[in-house]
């Protein structure tokens, strides 16, 4: 029997289309959350909702940059907001950033909570058909993004809806 091999610019041409197919698939990911996210409504575990203006929130991702912000009032009135800035890097299988600026007003008279450590952590992506989500290593919430709406989840006390302002 005849072997037939290929010659190296055709075999080593698969190697090429492996890598472009991995690489767009990071980027195809990426692209699924890019945008501007406006919080429509804020559903707490009770059932009860708030909507704007008693909650705002905007979130923005593009080209590796974020920023979120979010603001409302605790039960006693007293204004809270949280912002962050932070690099990002979503691939088919990990969601990294690095947090360049993080402040927490708690809404309680005290002085925020600021973090400009630089700090850098991954964690995992799941897929279920079109859903995205994540855990952000840094934040309480759980992200889950499909077409143009998202959720932030802080378990067991409120789901954040978001829509992709157009």
């Amino acid at each position: 029997m005849k072997s037939t091999k290929l010659p190296l610019w055709i075999a080593g041409g698969w190697w090429l289309v492996a890598a472009l197919v991995m690489l767009s698939s990071g980027i195809a990911q990426a692209q699924e959350i890019e945008g501007t996210w406006r919080l429509v409504m804020r559903k707490f575990q009770d059932g009860t909702t708030q909507t704007p203006p008693a909650i705002q929130g905007v979130e923005t991702w593009h080209n590796g940059l974020g920023s979120v912000i979010v603001d409302g009032h605790t039960p006693e009135g007293k204004l809270w907001s949280f912002s962050v800035i932070l690099n990002y890097k979503l691939s088919a299988t990990e969601w990294t950033e690095t947090v360049l600026l993080s402040v927490f007003d708690h809404g309680d008279g005290k002085l925020p909570d600021y973090d400009v450590t630089g700090a850098s952590k991954t964690s995992p992506v799941t897929h279920e058909g079109p859903r995205i989500s994540f855990k952000p290593p840094f934040a309480p919430v759980s992200y889950a993004f499909e077409g143009d709406k998202q959720t932030a989840t802080l378990e067991g006390v409120f789901v954040d809806y978001f829509e992709r302002v157009r």
